[in-house]
């Protein structure tokens, strides 16, 4: 449908085709006839098979982006909707914002171009300044897609952020937002779960800042503990490696609270202490147990004690996703089993059992961790009876990472050869509780 030289709105003059993806977008540049100023035109096809989100989305990129006024930040210029007759009844959507010339930082990658310690400072407090101006308006906007292909080297050498497809307004509940979206590798755990905040932009910053300095997508970056490693990779001074650990944290609580706190320990002179026998920069304690957390958790010397209660009724209640619906599925099924029973004893016997004992087990299981030196052992516990030992080395430890199923989590522990899960039904901030103490503690023996 679109060719160079046509001409949208009797105004807008295609002349090249930048980009396009296989979810109905392609972007434009274009000519306005009325100024004679190079354009971009984003467009988006919606059809009754297309999922209603990406509609919303472009609708709320393209209002946010009228509010918007930054140097930085591609002006606002129109917003359309094209005759269905145009393309066999498919609408189309288009947004139109000034064209900033220039090479994207991916672009500039796949050169293989290189980014010294002196770029990466000046790219660092130039994307920080846009990002200061977003997070403090009223309410905060959240780019949410923050990477190296959206963000522009002007000619005139200085950074832009493009494409706010992502962009969300934070809601008033803190630290949630309506819609997951982001790019893996860039976007912080929290933004996949719905609940980016201002800190999970710098994230994503931090990761595109080592994808720079090394060239490595974070793809095939290394990671141990679910944090990347990069400092056998570049040469930096130590401020800015620390920096850098500090803003690409797991935890969205050690990270940097805003751009402005980033910004300032940026441009210090002063070596910024990643230690966490301090404070962390959200100024709030790192190893703060969540408040009414039934977890167990006691160091002794050389060693470090771990008790997890059972998941009671949340956890089975998960496995359909129904809230007490679960509760209501084992009662049906427990009934026909008995049912059952009246005509074929034995089968029914079978099924009660199955059941009773699932049940049981699922909402009874406690677990115990104790991590040694060398090793570390878990042992399941229901009611007195232990079961289910399991012991292995430190050394074969490759990383301890949080898995979600509906709204509880759990911690598992990966090692070269084996998953070990440590069950429990526990929320976010436990989970995330949980795993910043084993990997202090391990680092720590």
């Amino acid at each position: 449908m679109f060719t160079k030289q046509k001409i949208l709105q009797t105004k807008y003059l295609l002349q090249q085709q930048l980009g396009h993806t296989s979810a109905g977008h392609q972007t434009w540049l274009a000519k306005d006839l009325n100024t004679n100023e190079k354009v971009t035109i984003k467009l988006l096809a919606f059809s009754s098979q297309m999922h209603s989100k990406e509609l919303k989305l472009f609708q709320r990129e393209a209002q946010i982006l009228q509010s918007l006024k930054h140097p930085r930040i591609p002006k606002y210029r129109d917003y359309f909707t094209l005759n269905r007759q145009l393309d066999n009844g498919v609408i189309w959507f288009a947004l139109v914002q000034d064209y900033i010339p220039g090479f994207s930082l991916q672009e500039l990658l796949e050169q293989h171009q290189l980014f010294d310690e002196e770029k990466i400072r000046t790219i660092a407090k130039e994307i920080l300044e846009i990002l200061i101006y977003l997070h403090e308006l009223n309410p905060p906007v959240l780019h949410r897609d923050l990477k190296p292909s959206n963000l522009i080297l002007g000619e005139d050498e200085q950074i832009y952020l493009i494409d706010f497809g992502a962009v969300q307004i934070q809601t008033t509940v803190s630290g949630t937002t309506f819609t997951v979206v982001g790019t893996a590798g860039y976007a912080p755990l929290e933004q996949f779960w719905g609940r980016a905040v201002p800190a999970s932009d710098l994230y994503a910053l931090g990761i595109t800042l080592i994808h720079l300095l090394t060239g490595i997508s974070p793809a095939n970056l290394p990671y141990q503990d679910s944090r990347v490693q990069f400092r056998h990779l570049v040469n930096l001074k130590p401020d800015l490696i620390n920096w850098l650990e500090i803003i690409t944290e797991l935890s969205v609580e050690k990270r940097f609270p805003n751009a402005k706190i980033a910004l300032e320990a940026l441009s210090s002179d002063q070596d910024i202490d990643t230690s966490t026998s301090k404070e962390s920069p959200n100024q709030k304690s790192l190893n703060l147990k969540p408040e009414k957390s039934l977890i167990e958790l006691n160091q002794e010397q050389r060693r470090l004690n771990i008790k997890i209660p059972a998941g009671g009724l949340a956890r089975f209640n998960e496995i359909f996703n129904a809230g007490c619906r679960g509760l209501i599925f084992y009662f049906v099924l427990f009934s026909l089993s008995l049912l059952i029973s009246i005509f074929i004893p034995y089968i029914g016997l079978c099924l009660i059992s199955f059941v009773f004992i699932y049940i049981v087990l699922l909402c009874g299981t406690k677990t115990e961790i104790s991590f040694e030196s060398n090793s570390f052992q878990i042992k399941r516990k229901f009611l007195i009876k232990k079961y289910g030992k399991q012991s292995c080395p430190n050394s074969i430890i490759v990383d301890i990472f949080i898995q979600r199923t509906g709204s509880i989590f759990q911690v598992n522990i990966r090692t070269t050869n084996h998953t070990y899960n440590l069950g429990g039904a526990l929320s976010q901030d436990e989970a995330i509780w949980l795993v910043q103490e084993i990997k202090q503690w391990l680092v720590d023996s």
